[in-house]
């Protein structure tokens, strides 16, 4: 009796592990997100090189995660988009994971 019971639910369990897994996932990427427009806000605020501030945001984003800086004279904007990841991505509807940043400039 038990064992039947048992196979029954032992697949609602393990999706709902799954799903629970994914949501850990998108979390850790999203924080990545965040960490990654800040090194690179903080990058570009300096005054480094674009492509040094690609490759420090790069290093600190999620795999396949865009990121676009655009300049406004005294402040530096970086945003960060990443896709949702995991299998069950597509639970959020097309949404990206991602994150801006803005960062005045620092005087020489």
């Amino acid at each position: 009796m038990v064992t039947a019971e048992l196979a029954a639910t032992l697949p609602a369990v393990v999706f709902v592990l799954a799903v629970l897994l994914n949501a850990v996932v998108l979390g850790i990427d999203q924080v990545r997100c965040v960490d990654a427009a800040r090194a690179a806000a903080r990058s570009a605020a300096r005054g480094d090189s674009a492509g040094q501030v690609q490759v420090i945001g790069a290093r600190a984003a999620p795999d396949g995660a865009t990121l676009e800086v655009s300049d406004s004279g005294g402040s530096v904007t970086v945003r960060v988009s990443s896709p949702v990841p995991g299998p069950f991505g597509w639970l959020a509807g097309g949404h990206h994971l991602g994150a801006d940043v803005t960062a005045a400039r620092e005087q020489p």
